[in-house]
């Protein structure tokens, strides 16, 4: 059984990493391995998460005045 998490992997991976470069390849290679690792947890951007806030906000607002129209016609409406 592997009782490993992502992030002792990941700690391996670096240190592979270090040992196997030279100083130079170092960062282009973590940056590499980062994101790979990254990617395993689909994450969103936080530009992303802004924009889906936003679209949240706008669609919240226009429910509230389409709950206010129906009441405000559901209102009007002769009993019977």
């Amino acid at each position: 059984m592997n009782d490993r998490t992502p992030l002792d992997e990941l700690r391996e991976r670096v240190r592979e990493a270090v040992r196997a470069s030279p100083a130079h390849d170092l960062e282009k290679n973590l940056q590499a391995l980062m994101g790979a690792f990254f990617d395993r947890f689909d994450l969103a951007s936080r530009e992303d998460l802004d924009v889906h806030r936003k679209l949240l906000d706008r669609s919240q607002a226009k429910l509230v005045a389409l709950e206010a129209r129906v009441a405000e016609l559901e209102a009007r409406k002769p009993p019977g």
